[in-house]
């Protein structure tokens, strides 16, 4: 997930949700429900038995995975377009084609550091640190600054010109006291997206950022910052927890802490790039589509298991499992790979802006782009789409045997974001996702960090929800 577009929709999810709602009755389900129980019945059952017989979302993860980080504009980004397009040509799909993308260019470069120098206290202490997704390098010798600390952007502009010449250090925590983590992520983020662009305005030299993390640990987390082209660039990056609680109660000992931060990083020439298309071709309107996705790129620290290279399986497996059911949509049912939601957000966009869209009409959009957790709620429809909300929650029967017995209102995400210029309606199948941002953005998110299980009852809830409206439109 990426930046400030990360969070711009957030779903409420208490953290207690999941355990509350299994000990809990069958809900009062819409009268619409028994008709669609009976109706797809034998289509849920198969799309069940075939996903958690063979767990193959998991297969899929693996090889991506095994390609390393995806970067944008990186050659592991080229190599998983090329692996996913063909294994889209070996599920038989129709009509599996690339679409450009221009995607911006950042790489990290060798040797970043950052520690605490000459301290009276702890002398000299490194730290671990990573450049935050688009800032700009330090000089060749790095730069060395006093440090000032603040917990918000508000407390920033409060020092105002008192921090020039220093050395900002974000020190805002996720709030630990909210049930939904990613509203949590949501406030804290700011700093990591505005705090430079904010901190350069009055004279800061460099920023430091706390990671975003609930964990205590010494693995930083890194993420997309924003700068804007009235105020200088300057170098930004991310420490770990342990080492913003351990700077944090050193300057509080000591106002005269000083630290070097040393950056490699450097923004090339933006290039060429693709999203990978493939579907399973209606039988009957077949220009209307459903839209399952995730993203292909990742950040550069770790091949991106569950952000998002989950996302991408899950659709590849959805598709898979419709098609090895016997299902035959009457609509499209599409799955598209985007290039660049971390780095930029160009892939939803050029989605959009594509010549063939003009004679496709998208009645449905979903994106997985929380994880590969277990599956809890399926949120659909937003707040001025009731009739919408009404039917699909008709469907909740189907998905009790998935483990998911809440329907709310909600869903989207920043790929597939463009297309309510179409008025298509926005989905997603929600995991529970107190976990995910342990790994999110960091060295943590690998292929053992996501359970074979969880990810495939996914794929299930997916590939259901996506044959039902294409049966049933909206």
């Amino acid at each position: 997930m990426t930046k400030s577009r990360k969070h711009i929709r957030i779903l409420t999810v208490a953290s207690s949700l999941a355990a509350l709602l299994a000990l809990l009755p069958a809900a009062r389900l819409p009268a619409q429900s028994s008709a669609a129980s009976s109706l797809y019945a034998d289509a849920a059952e198969k799309l069940r038995r075939l996903g958690l017989q063979d767990e193959r979302a998991y297969d899929l993860l693996r090889d991506l995975t095994a390609l390393g980080p995806r970067l944008t504009g990186s050659p592991q980004a080229a190599a998983a377009v090329t692996l996913t397009a063909q294994m889209m040509q070996d599920l038989e799909l129709d009509d599996v084609h690339y679409e450009t993308v221009t995607v911006s260019r950042w790489v990290r470069g060798e040797a970043e550091s950052a520690s605490i120098v000459g301290s009276s206290l702890v002398g000299d202490r490194p730290m671990s640190v990573c450049a935050l997704g688009g800032s700009v390098p330090t000089s060749e010798v790095g730069v060395t600054a006093p440090v000032v600390e603040v917990k918000s952007l508000q407390d920033l502009a409060k020092l105002g010109a008192q921090v020039k010449g220093k050395i900002v250090f974000f020190n805002r925590a996720m709030d630990r006291s909210q049930g939904d983590v990613f509203a949590a992520y949501g406030v804290a983020a700011e700093q990591r997206v505005r705090g430079a662009a904010d901190a350069a305005k009055l004279g800061a030299v460099a920023v430091l950022i706390r990671s975003l993390t609930l964990r205590i640990d010494d693995h930083p987390h890194t993420g997309a910052v924003e700068y804007e082209s009235q105020a200088p660039k300057i170098p930004a990056a991310a420490i770990s927890t342990r080492d913003a609680e351990f700077l944090s109660a050193l300057v509080r000992r000591d106002q005269n802490v000083r630290v070097r931060l040393q950056l490699n990083s450097r923004t090339l020439a933006p290039v060429t790039s693709v999203n990978v298309v493939g579907q399973i071709t209606g039988t009957a309107i077949p220009n209307e589509v459903v839209l399952v996705g995730g993203h292909l790129d990742s950040w550069d620290l770790s091949p991106g298991a569950h952000d998002d290279g989950a996302g991408c399986v899950i659709a590849l497996e959805a598709l898979r499992l419709i098609k090895d059911a016997g299902l035959k949509p009457r609509r499209t049912i599409r799955a598209v790979m985007f290039m660049d939601e971390e780095n930029g957000g160009t892939g939803g966009a050029f989605y959009v802006k594509d010549p063939r869209r003009k004679t496709e009409r998208h009645i449905f959009a979903m994106e997985s782009d929380r994880g590969g957790f277990l599956p809890i709620l399926v949120a659909a429809g937003q707040n001025g789409q009731p009739r919408v909300f009404e039917k699909i929650r008709g469907w909740e029967s189907l998905f009790l045997p998935l483990g998911i017995r809440e329907f709310i209102r909600g869903g989207g995400a920043v790929d597939i974001g463009p297309l309510s210029t179409q008025g298509t309606v926005f989905a997603s199948v929600v995991p529970d996702s107190q976990r995910y941002f342990d790994v999110h953005h960091s060295a943590l998110d690998v292929l053992a960090a996501v359970h074979p299980r969880e990810l495939e009852l996914n794929a299930v809830a997916t590939a259901l929800l996506a044959y039902l409206v294409s049966q049933e439109g909206l």
